[in-house]
């Protein structure tokens, strides 16, 4: 197993490189967030071990952003910055464990073998249809790259949905993956739900809708092009006339 060490303490790193050689790993050491970078563009990781405060950046902003474009490497954060906010925070930011310093080699060495023991996981953090991406882990929503802040219950409408890109989800899952035994459900839950992630998405421009199957449930898909183009023309088409009709106003009324 392949573990890529991010510290810049070398008297730490040269400890842990050794405790972690004489168990049987492979190891590559980083002293930086740049090091670290151009070591993933050469060799594939099992495990990554990754500190916060480095030379060249905080190390869970960058795991964050890895986290985004698809990086799937479990990783660790090493750290002294271990307050229960702080450990939240890495865990959301895509950290598999968190570790506070000083802390036992021995302990970490038996993070990394559970973590190892794990089966990959079979779905990406990140969920992507069309120009639309939901991080799954910081639960936060892109279109073209601009942030759309989304409520609670629209967000959690909005996963099952992407999760079954191109599928219908029938109403009864919606039903059981959005609601819990306790929780009062109206009878039109379901359908207020959709129109109000409908307007979201609208307002973003996503190219991407959610589409009522009559009798079955609901199915995020692909805008037809000729869709978008005629919204868009359509927007066109009303501001012309809208200005038309203030024109014709003033001189109705030049008189």
């Amino acid at each position: 197993m392949r573990i890529l060490l991010i510290e810049d303490m070398k008297v730490l790193a040269s400890m842990m490189e050794e405790a972690l050689i004489s168990d049987g790993f492979v190891v590559d050491v980083a002293g930086s967030l740049e090091e670290a970078a151009a070591a993933i563009g050469c060799a594939p990781y099992d495990i990554m071990l990754l500190d916060r405060k480095l030379p060249d950046g905080d190390g869970l902003g960058w795991l964050r952003a890895r986290r985004r474009s698809g990086f799937s490497c479990p990783a660790i954060i090493m750290t002294a910055v271990a307050g229960v906010n702080d450990r939240i925070e890495g865990l959301n930011a895509g950290a598999d464990d968190y570790v506070a310093k000083p802390f036992s080699v021995e302990e970490l060495i038996a993070r990394i073998r559970a973590i190892l023991r794990r089966p990959p996981s079979i779905q990406d953090a990140n969920l992507r249809a069309g120009n639309l991406e939901f991080d799954t882990v910081s639960r936060q929503v892109w279109v073209d790259g601009c942030e759309v802040r989304i409520p609670r219950r629209d967000l959690c409408l909005l996963e099952v949905l992407i999760r079954r890109f191109e599928r219908v989800v029938t109403r009864n899952a919606l039903e059981e993956s959005l609601y819990s035994f306790n929780d009062e459900v109206s009878s039109n839950a379901i359908e207020v739900g959709v129109y109000r992630l409908r307007a979201h998405l609208s307002e973003a421009s996503a190219n991407v809708r959610v589409r009522t199957v009559r009798g079955v449930g609901y199915l995020l898909e692909p805008m037809l092009r000729e869709t978008s183009e005629n919204a868009a023309s359509g927007g066109v088409v009303a501001q012309q006339m809208a200005k038309g009709s203030s024109r014709r106003l003033l001189d109705t009324g030049a008189g």
